[in-house]
Order: structure tokens, then C-alpha cells, then sequence
């Protein structure tokens, strides 16, 4: 195989295996979006959790599966993290709008601030994770000789 074909598999599968999934779920959200009417259970408080706890989960993957995508590339995780982030909100506002048009459907700022909580919630995690990895990995590489002094190693 030369080269190039193995470049054009390399990119392929990066597409498919990173790209391919925040796209697909923005496609499953807009789905969702575009349904007059959701199962619901019969308790009204049930429903209220249900629903607002769905809408912090998925925008939580969402901005989970951009980061993942963004910072693939030769992105700073920063920038990967604010993107997924923007990306994500943006979306939830772009889909309340689009629920405007669905009948029996209403638009709502509390989603949209659900949706937000749900993406800082997975983008707070992924840079907290992140930068205890890079601390202890810093740590782990100097060490104390018997005297007491600080070695690298």
C-alpha cells in the first residue's frame, strides 16, 4: 500500500470515527426537535425531570463528542474545550428556534440555559481531567534523592 492510500485510510477513519458522531447527533437532536409530541410519563413532575435532565445530557455529549473531534487536530485543548462549547450552545439555540416552527412545540430560554449548564458541566470535567493529567504527569517526573534534593529524571 503506498502512502497516499495510506493517508486517505488514515483521513477516512478520522472522519468516521471522529467527525461522523457530533454530526449524527446533532442530526438525532434535530430529529427529536422536529417530533410534535415526545413520550411523556403521567406524573407531570416526572416529566418536567425527565425532560430537563435529558436536555443537560445531551448537550453534555454533544459538547463531549466536539471536543473529542476538535482536539484531534493541531487545536490547543483550550481552544478544542471553547469551540465544543460555542458549538453546543449555539446549537441549543438554533434548535429552540427550530422547535418554534414545530407545532405543539414551544420555544424556551430555560432549555437553552439547560443545554448551556450541560455543555460547561462535560467542557469543566474534560479541562479539569485534563490538566490534573498534565500536573501529575509533571510531578511524576521529579523525584527526591536521599539527601533530599530535587532530581529529574
Amino acid at each position: 500500500m503506498s502512502d497516499l492510500e495510506t493517508t486517505r485510510r488514515a483521513t477516512s477513519r478520522n472522519l468516521v470515527w471522529y467527525w461522523l458522531p457530533p454530526l449524527a447527533w446533532m442530526g438525532i437532536i434535530f430529529y427529536l426537535s422536529a417530533q410534535p409530541k415526545l413520550p411523556a410519563p403521567p406524573e407531570p413532575m416526572f416529566d418536567l425531570v425527565l425532560k430537563k435532565g435529558a436536555h443537560f445530557t445531551v448537550y453534555a455529549v454533544l459538547a463531549f463528542l466536539w471536543w473529542r473531534a476538535l482536539s484531534r487536530g493541531k487545536m490547543a485543548d483550550r481552544a478544542a474545550l471553547g469551540l465544543a462549547f460555542a458549538i453546543a450552545v449555539s446549537y441549543a439555540i438554533s434548535d429552540e428556534f427550530h422547535q418554534s416552527f414545530v407545532p405543539d412545540r414551544r420555544p424556551g430560554l430555560s432549555d437553552v440555559l439547560i443545554d448551556a449548564m450541560g455543555a460547561a458541566t462535560a467542557t469543566g470535567v474534560i479541562g479539569l481531567s485534563k490538566s490534573r493529567n498534565t500536573k501529575g504527569t509533571r510531578s511524576a517526573k521529579v523525584t527526591k534523592n536521599t539527601s533530599g534534593t530535587k532530581l529529574k529524571e
